[in-house]
């Protein structure tokens, strides 16, 4: 009589999750997919340690041209007339606490965030009534605003720009919420215009890492010093 057609029985005990490992390596496939997989992952953790390192150095050297540019005596007559391309420089910020500074460009596109910190087209220009509002990177690209959430009520950031330096202290809690706050990404209204007052808003991404939500801090303007510009030499 013919065997009928029946599966193979199964063992009373399955094998160890080790032993299978074992038979899986031992064989010339196994083995291969092992070593692929090994440079994959080898590869992805040079690019993970990489690209922040990547980014900063493009934005150092983004930094050192845009500062030269910055430095023209044109751009006097351009920041007056407020004609300042976006992504060009606009503005000087220095975090004392957080040792920072670093040139901020006109326009919050990619590319202009590229050099660490952009200005907020639509809002006021420095020392200006309204709400001056700066978004700067906290993990790559410089990242200026990388300890911002270090930052608490009485800190000064300072912003020369070709005509003055003007210097804006943090506030306190205020509208029900702390200072620094969390908001969602669409939150827009953290850099809208409020009456006559003279603030400055600094967004960055937030938690490290993420772009899920955004991490906000208000200063208010408390001073402003004119620079007088040097003589020309005859």
């Amino acid at each position: 009589m013919q065997p009928s057609f029946v599966a193979p029985p199964v063992p009373e005990r399955s094998r160890p999750l080790g032993a299978l490992a074992g038979d899986a390596l031992r064989r010339p496939g196994g083995r291969r997919a092992v070593s692929v997989l090994s440079v994959v992952l080898f590869l992805a953790g040079v690019v993970m340690f990489a690209y922040p390192v990547g980014t900063d150095l493009y934005s150092q050297y983004q930094q050192g041209r845009l500062q030269q540019a910055f430095d023209d005596p044109e751009v006097r007559a351009a920041y007056a007339e407020r004609r300042i391309p976006v992504g060009d420089g606009l503005t000087t910020l220095r975090i004392p606490k957080l040792d920072v500074e670093i040139l901020v460009v006109e326009g919050t596109t990619p590319a202009a965030l590229r050099a660490g910190a952009g200005h907020y087209e639509t809002s006021p220009l420095p020392g200006e009534p309204g709400n001056v509002a700066i978004a700067g990177h906290r993990t790559t690209y410089g990242r200026p605003f990388n300890r911002m959430d270090e930052l608490t009520e009485g800190d000064v950031v300072e912003l020369e720009t070709p005509f003055a330096v003007h210097t804006y202290r943090a506030v306190g809690d205020f509208d029900g919420h702390g200072n620094p706050w969390v908001v969602p990404p669409t939150d827009f209204s953290v850099v809208a215009q409020e009456g006559t007052k003279s603030l400055l808003t600094l967004t960055t991404c937030h938690p490290k890492g993420s772009a899920r939500q955004r991490l906000i801090m208000r200063f208010e303007l408390v001073k402003s010093e004119t620079i007088v510009p040097e003589a020309k030499k005859s």
